[in-house]
């Protein structure tokens, strides 16, 4: 067994650029336009938490009426008309009927999904920059260096600072591609497109079995490689790799095929998405054999984190349009060091509890219409950071 290891070559220039320091007026003219851009962000955080909130709700209504309503299947090998129409729960090995193949590397799997990335060798272009004011001038230090790496994408060096001595291939002469199964089953149902999709646990594909499959290509590890010398390669060699989801039939090398359970409507000898009186869609696929209560235990967790998610999101956009929008006051006394300092942490502390008490505010408006206590206890909560932002205010005039 050959396994190959990267020889990247670095090389490195250094590029000063000076220009004049900015006066007044035009540091005034870049805030404002900094102002409207945190206009912009400051509004967008209240429809962000706004409509987060209530789909939050939404989610967690549909998951309560799915777990009300489904019914568990005695048979997965059998279809019961009497279930038409209805959320049905099921749990069984994935089948396909026939294997996935990549006949240009000699290669077939029985899954869902088979994955072919293929990377080539390229010169990538990092940068590290560093201002400092030199004899009423502002100047940048820009370091490039270059390193040759493995990308699974095209690095585009006409954007270089140096093209000359880094020049990659404008294309791959192999393309990466995902292959999908037109039909996927789960006993006698068949999943929908969109139950397929949810078929994502990608795991690499050993490569131990396979032959080379031409001359001018080498297998080492998992990779077939296009390139003369797979231990010094060169830009422009190529390295293939493959990855497979679901599997869906027993094989001698990878194991028998993938459980999943799956909630969703059934029609026919369809599993379709389900529309729910809350206005959402159930169409659940796990990896595993889990009860009902699992499943839609999952979904609630998923459900929470993905609010928490968008709610931290939220805040940071309100703080970042709240920032934007106060620079100005730091623009203008930025050329006394001490009180722009001063300034510059009362901003970000006004910033700070403004954002924090808006969110609330916000967050508890979301939920007025479904759980009015609760709102009522959010809204009071957005309160504090105000109140403990003016308790500090008195002793400092005191003192």
């Amino acid at each position: 067994l050959q396994q190959f290891s990267d020889t990247g070559s670095r090389k490195e220039h250094v590029k000063i650029t000076s220009e004049s320091k900015p006066g007044f007026l035009e540091r005034l003219s870049e805030t404002s336009g900094g102002m409207l851009l945190g206009l912009v962000t400051f509004l967008l955080a209240f429809y962000l938490l706004f409509t987060n909130e209530g789909r939050a709700l939404r989610t967690a209504r549909s998951l309560d009426e799915g777990l009300s309503l489904v019914v568990p299947l005695d048979t997965i090998h059998s279809i019961s008309q009497q279930n038409e129409g209805r959320l049905v729960h099921l749990s069984g090995a994935l089948s396909t009927s026939k294997p996935l193949f990549d006949p240009s590397y000699g290669l077939s799997i029985q899954a869902v999904k088979l994955k072919r990335n293929v990377e080539m060798y390229q010169w990538v272009e990092y940068e590290d920059s560093k201002e400092y004011e030199e004899n009423g001038e502002i100047k940048k230090e820009t370091k490039y260096s270059y390193n040759t790496e493995w990308k699974s994408e095209v690095v585009n060096s006409r954007n270089f600072d140096k093209e000359i001595g880094h020049k990659n291939p404008s294309a791959m002469a192999v393309e990466s591609f995902t292959a999908v199964s037109p039909n996927v089953q789960v006993g006698s149902f068949v999943l929908s497109k969109g139950l397929v999709d949810k078929i994502d646990d990608f795991r690499r594909l050993s490569l131990a079995n396979l032959e080379d499959p031409h001359a001018d290509v080498t297998r080492g590890g998992d990779y077939f490689y296009h390139s003369e010398n797979p231990r010094r390669p060169e830009v422009g060699d190529l390295r293939v790799s493959f990855f497979y989801a679901g599997l869906s039939g027993d094989d001698p090398h990878l194991g028998s095929a993938d459980k999943v359970t799956v909630i969703a409507r059934q029609r026919g000898d369809q599993l379709v998405p389900y529309h729910t009186k809350s206005g959402d869609i159930l169409e659940i696929l796990h990896p595993g054999d889990l009860s009902v209560e699992e499943v839609f235990q999952k979904e609630h967790q998923s459900n929470t984190m993905k609010t928490w998610a968008l709610r931290g999101a939220g805040w940071l956009s309100m703080f970042v349009g709240i920032s934007l929008m106060t620079r100005i006051f730091y623009t203008l006394v930025d050329w006394f060091p001490v009180v722009r300092d001063l300034v510059n942490i009362g901003l970000k502390a006004f910033a700070f509890c403004v954002a924090t008490s808006l969110s609330l505010l916000t967050i508890s408006v979301g939920w007025l219409f479904y759980r009015p206590l609760w709102a009522l206890l959010i809204g009071l909560l957005s309160v504090v950071p105000v109140l403990v932002a003016r308790s500090r205010v008195p002793p400092k005039k005191q003192q």
